[in-house]
């Protein structure tokens, strides 16, 4: 299961880094799948290797096979980032097309709003500015006025429609990313900043773990590293304990003809001497 488990994940971050750097060099997509698929497998190589003799191998191939190891984990993060990255925006291109169109037809319905106000108090102005005797005038004035408001109504209205529509376009198109709208609510962000912060805790632990677990599948297949390190630890112990326990002889023999000398010589004298 550790084997399995290993290899399944390994070859996921692998297929997803892969994809994702042949869409960073499409100009190259065959040489650069190529290139990273014998990478990906270097990397386990490497991991399994290190592990097996790492206290075989001399210090310059140890680092250097560590550090091509961690960066190969980090390319492959931004491999899967760049994948995880195209997919979000292929499902989202169309919700943020519509919602800058939304945003555009949003902005145009304030400015007529704010055009018909203007017109009505010019229309005001220029009707009180007129004396109260001058009905005709102010009859025309209206004529003149009336048409221009009645084509800023018609295109306000034209404008909500729009809107409308649009906004029902946007709520089933937005199934697709329902998900992160929800989130992005919910913590009082963006959607962008929401699908970027999950994407980072995805390729956190998604390669480290194919890594970490190729490794536990190296212990469980070579149990005998584990019994030879238990044997040294056990013998050092063995050789602390022997020598603790001739240590503590010593002082119990030294100890117990010390007592012997001196109780012999109260014997002898009868009185203990001084000291």
């Amino acid at each position: 299961m550790v084997g399995f488990s290993a290899m399944f994940i390994a070859g996921c971050a692998a297929f997803f880094s892969i994809f994702g750097l042949s869409k960073l060099f499409a100009g190259a997509n065959l040489a650069v799948v190529f290139m990273a698929s014998s990478l990906e497998v270097g990397k386990l190589v490497a991991a399994s290797f290190l592990y097996r003799y790492w206290k075989k191998i001399n210090i310059t191939i140890k680092s250097y096979l560590t550090v091509g190891v961690i960066i190969l984990v980090l390319i492959t993060s931004a491999g899967i980032f760049g994948f995880l990255s195209n997919a979000y925006q292929g499902a989202t291109v169309e919700f943020e097309k519509q919602s800058t169109t939304l945003l555009y037809k949003e902005d145009r319905l304030e400015q007529l709003q704010e055009d018909k106000v203007y017109l009505k108090d010019e229309l005001e102005q220029s009707i009180a500015s007129l004396p109260d005797n001058y009905i005709t005038a102010k009859r025309k004035l209206r004529e003149d006025y009336n048409p221009k408001v009645l084509s800023v109504n018609d295109e306000i209205l034209k404008i909500k429609q729009e809107i409308g529509d649009l906004k029902v376009e946007l709520v089933e198109t937005g199934v697709d990313v329902g998900p992160a709208i929800y989130l992005a609510r919910a913590f009082g962000t963006d959607v962008d900043t929401v699908v970027k912060f999950f994407i980072f805790i995805l390729i956190f632990v998604f390669d480290p773990m194919a890594v970490s677990l190729v490794i536990a599948y190296n212990v469980t297949i070579n149990p005998t590293k584990i019994k030879e390190e238990n044997k040294t630890k056990n013998k050092k112990n063995n050789r602390i304990t022997e020598n603790k326990e001739i240590v503590m002889n010593v002082v119990n023999t030294d100890v117990k003809e010390t007592v012997d000398n001196e109780t012999g010589q109260i014997g002898k004298g009868g009185v203990r001497p001084s000291g």
